[in-house]
Protein backbone atom coordinates (compact mmCIF):
# COMPACT_ATOMS: atom_id res chain seq x y z
CA UNK A 1 0.00 0.00 0.00
CA UNK A 2 1.53 3.17 -0.68
CA UNK A 3 1.70 5.86 1.78
CA UNK A 4 0.15 8.91 1.04
CA UNK A 5 1.94 12.15 -0.71
CA UNK A 6 1.93 14.70 2.69
CA UNK A 7 3.37 11.48 4.57
CA UNK A 8 5.92 10.72 2.45
CA UNK A 9 6.83 14.82 2.15
CA UNK A 10 7.22 14.88 6.13
CA UNK A 11 9.28 11.71 6.01
CA UNK A 12 11.84 13.19 3.44
CA UNK A 13 11.98 16.59 4.73
CA UNK A 14 13.06 14.82 8.63
CA UNK A 15 15.51 12.49 6.97
CA UNK A 16 17.21 15.28 5.27
CA UNK A 17 16.93 17.75 8.48
CA UNK A 18 18.23 14.50 10.70
CA UNK A 19 21.58 14.42 7.91
CA UNK A 20 22.21 18.14 8.21
CA UNK A 21 22.25 17.86 11.69
CA UNK A 22 24.01 14.85 11.52
CA UNK A 23 26.68 16.79 9.37
CA UNK A 24 26.68 19.75 11.71
CA UNK A 25 27.15 17.82 15.11
CA UNK A 26 30.11 16.23 12.67
CA UNK A 27 31.92 19.83 11.69
CA UNK A 28 31.37 21.31 14.58
CA UNK A 29 31.74 19.28 17.82
CA UNK A 30 33.25 15.59 16.35
CA UNK A 31 35.89 16.68 13.92
CA UNK A 32 37.34 19.82 15.98
CA UNK A 33 37.08 17.54 19.26
CA UNK A 34 38.83 14.37 17.31
CA UNK A 35 41.26 17.31 15.80
CA UNK A 36 42.13 19.01 19.08
CA UNK A 37 43.11 15.90 20.96
CA UNK A 38 45.25 14.53 17.93
CA UNK A 39 47.20 17.51 18.75
CA UNK A 40 46.98 17.28 22.10
CA UNK A 41 48.47 14.08 22.30
CA UNK A 42 51.53 15.75 20.31
CA UNK A 43 52.48 18.38 22.99
CA UNK A 44 50.37 20.69 20.99
CA UNK A 45 47.80 22.94 23.00
CA UNK A 46 45.89 25.99 22.18
CA UNK A 47 43.03 28.37 22.99
CA UNK A 48 39.81 26.28 23.51
CA UNK A 49 37.43 25.90 20.35
CA UNK A 50 33.97 27.52 20.68
CA UNK A 51 30.93 27.03 18.55
CA UNK A 52 30.61 27.53 15.19
CA UNK A 53 33.53 30.28 14.60
CA UNK A 54 36.05 28.86 16.67
CA UNK A 55 38.47 31.74 17.95
CA UNK A 56 37.84 34.63 15.17
CA UNK A 57 35.76 36.31 17.65
CA UNK A 58 38.87 36.67 20.22
CA UNK A 59 41.18 37.68 17.58
CA UNK A 60 38.75 40.69 16.73
CA UNK A 61 38.93 42.01 20.41
CA UNK A 62 43.18 41.46 20.59
CA UNK A 63 43.19 43.12 17.16
CA UNK A 64 40.93 46.24 18.05
CA UNK A 65 42.50 46.29 21.27
CA UNK A 66 46.15 46.45 20.01
CA UNK A 67 45.57 48.94 17.35
CA UNK A 68 43.82 51.92 19.89
CA UNK A 69 46.49 54.71 19.92
CA UNK A 70 49.56 54.85 19.38
CA UNK A 71 52.94 53.12 20.64
CA UNK A 72 56.47 54.29 21.77
CA UNK A 73 59.18 54.53 18.76
CA UNK A 74 60.35 51.56 18.94
CA UNK A 75 60.69 48.21 16.21
CA UNK A 76 58.77 45.88 18.65
CA UNK A 77 55.72 45.56 16.56
CA UNK A 78 54.81 41.82 16.87
CA UNK A 79 51.86 43.04 19.42
CA UNK A 80 50.15 45.35 16.71
CA UNK A 81 50.81 43.72 13.63
CA UNK A 82 50.01 39.77 14.85
CA UNK A 83 48.37 40.97 17.90
CA UNK A 84 46.50 37.01 18.42
CA UNK A 85 49.64 34.83 17.47
CA UNK A 86 51.81 37.69 20.29
CA UNK A 87 49.58 36.66 22.82
CA UNK A 88 48.57 32.87 22.21
CA UNK A 89 52.39 32.08 22.02
CA UNK A 90 52.77 33.46 25.65
CA UNK A 91 50.46 31.04 26.63
CA UNK A 92 51.03 28.15 24.81
CA UNK A 93 53.77 28.52 23.26
CA UNK A 94 55.08 29.21 19.61
CA UNK A 95 53.83 26.25 18.31
CA UNK A 96 49.94 26.28 19.05
CA UNK A 97 46.10 25.13 17.38
CA UNK A 98 43.98 28.04 17.28
CA UNK A 99 40.38 27.32 15.20
CA UNK A 100 39.25 29.33 12.44
CA UNK A 101 35.73 28.20 12.24
CA UNK A 102 35.65 24.59 12.25
CA UNK A 103 39.09 24.68 10.96
CA UNK A 104 42.21 23.88 12.78
CA UNK A 105 45.13 26.28 12.19
CA UNK A 106 48.73 25.44 13.28
CA UNK A 107 50.81 27.73 14.01
CA UNK A 108 54.91 27.04 13.64
CA UNK A 109 57.52 29.25 14.28
CA UNK A 110 60.37 25.88 13.81
CA UNK A 111 62.62 27.29 10.96
CA UNK A 112 63.26 23.81 9.67
CA UNK A 113 59.41 23.18 9.80
CA UNK A 114 58.55 26.52 8.39
CA UNK A 115 61.62 25.42 5.33
CA UNK A 116 60.24 22.19 4.89
CA UNK A 117 56.18 23.60 4.24
CA UNK A 118 57.20 26.97 1.88
CA UNK A 119 59.26 24.81 -0.51
CA UNK A 120 57.01 21.85 -0.33
CA UNK A 121 56.35 21.39 -4.20
CA UNK A 122 54.62 18.16 -4.25
CA UNK A 123 50.92 19.91 -4.19
CA UNK A 124 50.05 18.57 -0.84
CA UNK A 125 50.67 22.07 0.70
CA UNK A 126 49.18 24.65 -0.80
CA UNK A 127 47.95 28.22 -0.09
CA UNK A 128 44.49 28.48 1.35
CA UNK A 129 41.99 28.83 -0.91
CA UNK A 130 40.32 32.59 -1.00
CA UNK A 131 36.76 33.33 0.13
CA UNK A 132 34.34 34.83 -2.32
CA UNK A 133 34.76 38.59 -0.43
CA UNK A 134 39.01 38.09 -0.80
CA UNK A 135 38.25 36.86 -4.14
CA UNK A 136 37.20 40.32 -5.35
CA UNK A 137 40.01 41.85 -4.81
CA UNK A 138 42.75 39.34 -6.21
CA UNK A 139 40.41 37.53 -8.72
CA UNK A 140 41.57 34.61 -10.63
CA UNK A 141 45.27 35.50 -10.78
CA UNK A 142 48.36 33.89 -9.92
CA UNK A 143 47.54 34.93 -5.97
CA UNK A 144 44.62 32.77 -6.34
CA UNK A 145 44.97 30.20 -8.42
CA UNK A 146 45.99 26.50 -8.10
CA UNK A 147 48.17 23.53 -9.69
CA UNK A 148 48.26 23.61 -13.92
CA UNK A 149 47.02 26.76 -14.28
CA UNK A 150 48.94 28.10 -11.43
CA UNK A 151 52.16 26.52 -12.67
CA UNK A 152 50.79 27.78 -16.35
CA UNK A 153 50.52 31.51 -14.75
CA UNK A 154 54.00 31.46 -12.62
CA UNK A 155 55.81 30.33 -15.67
CA UNK A 156 54.99 33.62 -17.71
CA UNK A 157 55.12 35.81 -14.72
CA UNK A 158 58.83 34.70 -14.13
CA UNK A 159 59.68 35.43 -17.25
CA UNK A 160 57.54 38.98 -17.13
CA UNK A 161 59.99 39.79 -14.00
CA UNK A 162 62.97 38.63 -14.44
CA UNK A 163 66.08 40.74 -13.30
CA UNK A 164 67.07 41.09 -16.90
CA UNK A 165 63.65 42.57 -17.87
CA UNK A 166 63.47 44.69 -14.88
CA UNK A 167 66.72 46.70 -15.72
CA UNK A 168 65.27 47.26 -18.74
CA UNK A 169 62.66 49.19 -16.30
CA UNK A 170 65.20 51.05 -14.54
CA UNK A 171 64.37 54.79 -16.83
CA UNK A 172 60.83 54.34 -15.73
CA UNK A 173 61.50 54.06 -12.24
CA UNK A 174 63.87 57.13 -12.76
CA UNK A 175 61.12 59.19 -14.11
CA UNK A 176 58.79 57.89 -11.49
CA UNK A 177 60.94 58.89 -8.73
CA UNK A 178 61.85 62.48 -10.20
CA UNK A 179 58.14 63.30 -10.74
CA UNK A 180 57.57 62.44 -7.41
CA UNK A 181 61.06 64.06 -5.82
CA UNK A 182 60.09 67.54 -7.90
CA UNK A 183 56.40 67.56 -6.30
CA UNK A 184 58.11 67.32 -3.10
CA UNK A 185 60.26 70.64 -4.04
CA UNK A 186 56.73 71.92 -5.52
CA UNK A 187 55.33 71.93 -2.12
CA UNK A 188 58.70 72.75 -0.44
CA UNK A 189 58.73 76.24 -2.54
CA UNK A 190 61.68 78.77 -1.87
CA UNK A 191 61.96 76.89 1.94
CA UNK A 192 65.45 75.27 2.65
CA UNK A 193 63.65 72.84 5.22
CA UNK A 194 60.18 71.68 4.74
CA UNK A 195 57.39 68.89 6.11
CA UNK A 196 55.77 66.36 3.96
CA UNK A 197 53.95 63.29 4.62
CA UNK A 198 55.64 60.56 2.22
CA UNK A 199 53.88 57.97 2.62
CA UNK A 200 50.40 58.48 -0.07
CA UNK A 201 53.34 59.90 -2.40
CA UNK A 202 55.46 56.51 -1.95
CA UNK A 203 51.55 55.13 -2.65
CA UNK A 204 51.10 56.68 -5.84
CA UNK A 205 55.31 56.19 -6.70
CA UNK A 206 54.76 52.27 -6.38
CA UNK A 207 51.69 52.51 -8.60
CA UNK A 208 53.23 54.52 -11.32
CA UNK A 209 56.05 52.20 -11.81
CA UNK A 210 54.08 49.38 -11.77
CA UNK A 211 51.70 50.72 -13.64
CA UNK A 212 54.23 51.88 -16.53
CA UNK A 213 56.39 48.87 -16.12
CA UNK A 214 54.33 46.03 -16.10
CA UNK A 215 50.82 47.86 -17.77
CA UNK A 216 52.17 50.37 -20.24
CA UNK A 217 49.94 52.87 -18.50
CA UNK A 218 50.42 55.41 -15.91
CA UNK A 219 48.99 55.90 -12.51
CA UNK A 220 47.24 58.84 -13.17
CA UNK A 221 45.33 56.81 -16.01
CA UNK A 222 44.28 53.85 -13.69
CA UNK A 223 44.05 56.30 -10.45
CA UNK A 224 40.74 55.37 -9.92
CA UNK A 225 40.76 51.60 -9.87
CA UNK A 226 43.86 51.74 -7.51
CA UNK A 227 41.71 54.07 -5.63
CA UNK A 228 39.00 51.36 -5.46
CA UNK A 229 42.01 48.39 -4.52
CA UNK A 230 42.64 49.88 -1.36
CA UNK A 231 39.34 50.64 -0.46
CA UNK A 232 38.63 46.95 -1.15
CA UNK A 233 41.78 45.90 0.73
CA UNK A 234 40.12 47.06 4.06
CA UNK A 235 36.83 45.25 3.30
CA UNK A 236 38.99 41.68 2.67
CA UNK A 237 41.46 42.70 5.59
CA UNK A 238 38.17 42.56 8.05
CA UNK A 239 36.95 39.76 6.09
CA UNK A 240 39.81 37.62 6.51
CA UNK A 241 39.68 37.54 10.55
CA UNK A 242 35.97 36.46 10.13
CA UNK A 243 34.64 32.86 9.26
CA UNK A 244 32.61 33.66 5.62
CA UNK A 245 29.03 32.65 5.41
CA UNK A 246 27.89 32.04 1.93
CA UNK A 247 24.88 34.94 1.56
CA UNK A 248 26.32 37.09 4.24
CA UNK A 249 28.76 39.56 3.45
CA UNK A 250 30.36 39.43 6.76
CA UNK A 251 29.90 37.29 9.99
CA UNK A 252 28.25 39.48 12.70
CA UNK A 253 30.58 39.33 15.27
CA UNK A 254 32.25 42.32 17.63
CA UNK A 255 34.10 44.21 16.44
CA UNK A 256 54.31 47.34 2.75
CA UNK A 257 57.42 47.29 1.35
CA UNK A 258 56.50 51.10 2.42
CA UNK A 259 59.17 53.75 3.90
CA UNK A 260 58.83 53.73 7.79
CA UNK A 261 60.03 56.80 9.19
CA UNK A 262 63.64 56.61 9.56
CA UNK A 263 65.11 57.92 13.49
CA UNK A 264 68.41 59.83 14.02
CA UNK A 265 69.57 56.44 14.23
CA UNK A 266 68.79 54.77 11.33
CA UNK A 267 69.72 58.28 9.17
CA UNK A 268 72.84 58.27 10.63
CA UNK A 269 73.33 54.40 10.27
CA UNK A 270 72.56 54.81 6.16
CA UNK A 271 74.46 58.00 5.80
CA UNK A 272 77.45 56.15 7.01
CA UNK A 273 77.06 52.83 4.95
CA UNK A 274 76.20 54.31 2.28
CA UNK A 275 79.32 56.33 2.57
CA UNK A 276 81.85 53.68 3.39
CA UNK A 277 80.17 50.81 1.88
CA UNK A 278 78.16 51.79 -0.92
CA UNK A 279 75.55 49.20 -0.04
CA UNK A 280 71.98 50.55 0.25
CA UNK A 281 70.56 46.68 0.13
CA UNK A 282 71.83 46.06 3.64
CA UNK A 283 69.20 49.01 4.58
CA UNK A 284 66.84 47.81 2.84
CA UNK A 285 67.12 44.19 4.03
CA UNK A 286 66.86 45.55 7.67
CA UNK A 287 63.28 47.83 7.43
CA UNK A 288 62.63 44.11 5.28
CA UNK A 289 63.24 42.49 8.72
CA UNK A 290 61.74 44.49 11.21
CA UNK A 291 58.79 45.85 8.85
CA UNK A 292 58.33 43.33 6.57
CA UNK A 293 55.23 43.40 3.83
CA UNK A 294 53.28 40.57 5.26
CA UNK A 295 52.96 39.43 9.05
CA UNK A 296 52.67 35.93 8.27
CA UNK A 297 51.99 33.41 5.51
CA UNK A 298 49.03 31.02 5.79
CA UNK A 299 49.10 27.80 3.76
CA UNK A 300 46.57 24.59 3.71
CA UNK A 301 47.43 20.24 3.73
CA UNK A 302 45.67 18.87 1.37
CA UNK A 303 46.73 15.19 2.57
CA UNK A 304 47.40 13.35 5.97
CA UNK A 305 51.71 14.33 6.23
CA UNK A 306 54.08 14.13 8.44
CA UNK A 307 55.78 17.36 9.24
CA UNK A 308 59.46 16.77 11.30
CA UNK A 309 58.13 14.84 13.84
CA UNK A 310 54.75 15.62 13.79
CA UNK A 311 51.74 14.07 12.04
CA UNK A 312 49.34 16.78 10.55
CA UNK A 313 45.90 15.58 9.52
CA UNK A 314 44.07 16.83 6.09
CA UNK A 315 42.45 19.92 6.17
CA UNK A 316 44.58 21.73 8.59
CA UNK A 317 45.58 25.24 8.06
CA UNK A 318 49.47 26.24 8.69
CA UNK A 319 49.99 29.88 10.01
CA UNK A 320 53.82 31.20 9.63
CA UNK A 321 54.19 34.43 11.37
CA UNK A 322 56.74 35.54 9.54
CA UNK A 323 57.07 39.02 11.79
CA UNK A 324 57.60 36.61 14.85
CA UNK A 325 60.45 35.11 13.01
CA UNK A 326 62.02 38.36 11.48
CA UNK A 327 62.05 39.89 15.56
CA UNK A 328 63.15 36.51 17.11
CA UNK A 329 66.06 37.26 19.83
CA UNK A 330 67.03 33.90 20.10
CA UNK A 331 68.48 34.25 15.65
CA UNK A 332 69.09 37.80 15.83
CA UNK A 333 70.42 38.67 19.23
CA UNK A 334 69.64 40.59 21.89
CA UNK A 335 69.13 43.70 19.48
CA UNK A 336 66.74 41.95 17.56
CA UNK A 337 64.31 44.93 17.91
CA UNK A 338 67.48 47.36 16.52
CA UNK A 339 67.75 48.58 13.49
CA UNK A 340 71.03 47.54 12.42
CA UNK A 341 71.80 46.90 8.84
CA UNK A 342 75.07 45.31 9.38
CA UNK A 343 73.29 42.58 10.97
CA UNK A 344 73.31 40.65 7.60
CA UNK A 345 76.65 40.42 7.38
CA UNK A 346 77.12 39.49 11.18
CA UNK A 347 74.69 36.57 11.14
CA UNK A 348 74.57 33.05 9.55
CA UNK A 349 71.41 32.83 8.18
CA UNK A 350 68.89 29.85 7.58
CA UNK A 351 66.93 29.94 4.95
CA UNK A 352 63.87 30.19 7.06
CA UNK A 353 65.25 33.15 9.03
CA UNK A 354 64.78 35.87 6.51
CA UNK A 355 61.73 35.88 4.31
CA UNK A 356 60.05 38.84 3.42
CA UNK A 357 58.66 38.04 0.03
CA UNK A 358 58.54 34.36 1.00
CA UNK A 359 60.44 31.30 -0.01
CA UNK A 360 59.78 28.34 -2.27
CA UNK A 361 57.41 27.91 -5.57
CA UNK A 362 55.32 30.95 -3.98
CA UNK A 363 57.95 33.44 -3.74
CA UNK A 364 56.58 36.58 -4.50
CA UNK A 365 56.54 37.14 -8.27
CA UNK A 366 57.51 41.31 -7.54
CA UNK A 367 60.24 41.02 -5.68
CA UNK A 368 63.04 42.37 -8.19
CA UNK A 369 60.96 45.28 -9.15
CA UNK A 370 60.48 46.13 -5.66
CA UNK A 371 64.08 45.73 -4.35
CA UNK A 372 65.55 47.37 -7.66
CA UNK A 373 62.59 50.16 -6.94
CA UNK A 374 63.40 50.98 -3.58
CA UNK A 375 67.28 51.24 -4.58
CA UNK A 376 66.97 53.72 -6.91
CA UNK A 377 64.20 55.80 -5.19
CA UNK A 378 66.42 55.98 -2.28
CA UNK A 379 69.25 56.91 -4.25
CA UNK A 380 67.48 59.81 -6.06
CA UNK A 381 66.04 60.72 -2.60
CA UNK A 382 69.29 61.21 -0.82
CA UNK A 383 70.88 63.05 -3.81
CA UNK A 384 68.92 65.66 -3.18
CA UNK A 385 67.70 65.96 0.39
CA UNK A 386 68.41 64.95 3.79
CA UNK A 387 65.74 63.72 5.99
CA UNK A 388 64.88 63.21 9.53
CA UNK A 389 61.48 62.19 11.40
CA UNK A 390 58.81 65.26 11.94
CA UNK A 391 57.75 65.87 15.56
CA UNK A 392 54.23 65.45 14.33
CA UNK A 393 54.78 61.70 13.41
CA UNK A 394 52.81 58.98 15.43
CA UNK A 395 53.85 55.56 15.37
CA UNK A 396 51.74 53.63 14.99
CA UNK A 397 52.27 50.53 12.99
CA UNK A 398 48.82 48.25 11.76
CA UNK A 399 47.75 45.44 9.42
CA UNK A 400 45.30 46.52 6.64
CA UNK A 401 46.94 43.18 4.69
CA UNK A 402 50.28 44.54 4.75
CA UNK A 403 52.40 46.09 7.28
CA UNK A 404 51.50 49.80 7.42
CA UNK A 405 52.28 53.05 9.21
CA UNK A 406 48.66 53.86 10.97
CA UNK A 407 49.16 57.66 10.61
CA UNK A 408 50.90 58.32 7.63
CA UNK A 409 55.07 59.08 7.73
CA UNK A 410 55.73 62.34 8.42
CA UNK A 411 59.57 63.83 7.84
CA UNK A 412 61.59 66.86 7.48
CA UNK A 413 63.19 67.35 4.39
CA UNK A 414 66.30 69.66 3.93
CA UNK A 415 67.05 70.82 0.31
CA UNK A 416 70.96 69.80 -0.82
Amino acid sequence: MALPLHLLTTISAFLLFFFFLLRCVNSFFWLPWKLQLHFQKQGISGPPQPFLFGNTGEIQKLSSKALVGSMPFVHEILHRASPFYDYWSKLYGKMFVYWFGSTPRLTIADLDLIKEVLLNKSGVIEKVAYDPITKQLFGDGMLSVHGEKWARHRKIGNTAFKMERVKEWVPAITESTRNMLDKWEREGGEKSEFEIEVYGDLLDFTADVISKTAFGSSFQEGKRIFKLQDEQAVLVSHAQKRVYIPGYRFVPTKENMRLWRLDKEIRQSLQKLIENYGEVGMIIDESLRLYPPAPSLLREVHKDIMLGKLHVPSGTQLYIPLIAVHHNAEIWGEDAEKFNPLRSRETARHLATFFPFGIGPRICLGQNLALVEAKIALAMILQRFTFAVSPTYVHAPTCVLTVQPGHGAHLIFQKI
